[in-house]
């Protein structure tokens, strides 16, 4: 597009330069006729008067010797007077011949001053086959008295000037035109160079994007890698943990509270091998089970899950659950696993007597969670990366960075999404959305 565009404006250049030079030869042209003109007007003025004082006075014989007088006017082979009879009936060169010129009898009798002749006109008048101009004036006084002066002179000098001015115009109009074609030769050549970069630098940023999809897959990779090693690894003390508050639960039938407290403990070491269980299956590659959950049911699991950390934290902890919401399909483990998840990191990021607020609503067929903190916040380029696996800018020993990212994956098997944003002034929000179960 651009080489076309760039193409016509060279078109348009060398013609605009070629019409100005046309224009301006036709006027040297024109000017140098018009003076050529004037000079032979002038001549035949002066010729005129210069006959009418020297016969002024003499016998009307004279009339007779008059043309020999103009020969000492006269110029080889350029310029040539006749005298032209008061009837128009007699043109008479220097030599006493007479000569037969129908434009200039025809200008006498008009009265013109100036008349042009073709080439062979002024061949006849015997002058160069060249255009030719004629000025004609009257003689006023002697024996001539009512006779014209016919100085007629070939244009070849300007006839040479004006293919002078038409070599000017060749001249000018290669000379553009070399001029245009090297600049846009130049410019195709530095746009072609700007190609070339841009060129190389999409192919760049498509090997950076290849190379971080290579990276976050390598991540991922590692965290399958880590969740199985994990679970086999916690498998065993939780196996530990169950079968010994088993153990207890007949020597406490009498004491309620013990009873109460060995039964949450096989309750939480049970969820944990379900949650375990979740995550070696998105790790595999599994799809999640498809119940027909009740979001508020998860919202409230979820809340549950971390109330003790926030009292521990001094965090004031408030939840807004729309009502009539919709159900929604997956795995409830999972779900309040990942909720719980962007809950824990709001409360770590605010400060003894910061607030976090929980919300659940439905719209446009989706189920929103959004978790809102007061804490310090996160800059828009940490909320890019805080998905991915082993990202955390929590001090050394505080995070491992797989929490949001564990999260991440089991809202995207959910076929929903998760987005960080930073409020203004500070603070953070974390938004999952997933869709809805058809009406």
């Amino acid at each position: 597009m651009r080489t076309s565009a760039l193409l016509l404006a060279v078109v348009l250049a060398i013609g605009l330069v070629a019409g100005l030079a046309y224009w301006d030869e036709e006027l040297e042209s024109r000017a140098a006729l018009d003076d050529l003109a004037g000079e032979q007007v002038n001549l035949a003025r002066g010729v005129a008067a210069a006959f009418g004082a020297q016969t002024e006075g003499v016998q009307r014989a004279f009339v007779d010797q008059a043309p020999k007088g103009l020969a000492t006017a006269e110029r080889q082979g350029s310029l040539k007077l006749f005298l032209l009879s008061p009837d128009g009936a007699r043109l008479v060169a220097s030599d006493g011949r007479f000569v037969a010129s129908d434009p200039v009898v025809a200008a006498a009798r008009r009265g013109d001053e100036v008349v042009r002749l073709s080439r062979p006109e002024a061949a006849d008048l015997g002058l160069p086959a060249r255009s030719a101009l004629v000025g004609l004036a009257h003689v006023g006084r002697g024996p001539l008295t009512g006779w014209v002066i016919a100085v007629v002179a070939s244009a070849l000098r300007e006839r040479d000037r004006e293919r002078w001015a038409q070599k000017r115009l060749i001249l000018s109009v290669l000379t553009a035109t070399t001029l245009l074609l090297a600049f846009g030769g130049l410019a195709l050549r530095n746009q072609k160079k700007e190609l070339e970069l841009k060129r190389e630098l999409a192919v760049a940023a498509m090997r950076g994007e290849q190379n971080d999809r290579l990276a976050v897959a390598t991540r991922a990779a590692a965290l399958g890698t880590l969740a199985m090693g994990v679970a086999h690894e916690v498998s065993t003390p939780l196996g530990v943990i169950a079968g010994r508050a088993e153990l207890l639960l007949p020597k406490l039938r009498d004491d309620d509270k013990g009873t109460a407290a060995l039964n949450a403990i096989l309750e939480q070491t049970q969820r944990i091998n379900q949650v375990i269980r979740g995550l070696l299956g998105l790790a595999r590659g599994d799809r999640v089970s498809a119940d027909h959950l009740v979001a508020g049911q998860i919202a409230r699991g979820a809340l549950a899950l971390v109330e003790h950390r926030f009292s521990k934290a001094g965090v004031d902890l408030a939840a807004q659950v729309a009502s009539d919401l919709p159900t929604l399909s997956g795995d409830a483990r999972l779900l309040e696993s990942a909720l719980a998840n962007l809950l824990l990191n709001a409360c770590d990021a605010c400060a003894n007597g910061g607030k976090v607020r929980f919300s659940l609503d439905a719209h446009d067929g989706r189920i929103r969670f959004a978790v809102e903190d007061d804490g310090a916040g996160i800059s828009p380029q940490h909320a890019q990366k805080a998905l991915e696996p082993f990202f955390t800018t929590k001090p050394s020993g505080e995070g491992t960075g797989l929490g949001l990212a564990i999260a991440n994956e089991i809202v995207k098997s959910h076929l929903g999404t998760l987005e960080l944003t930073p409020l203004v002034p500070h603070g953070t929000r974390a938004v999952v959305e997933i869709p809805a179960d058809p009406p």
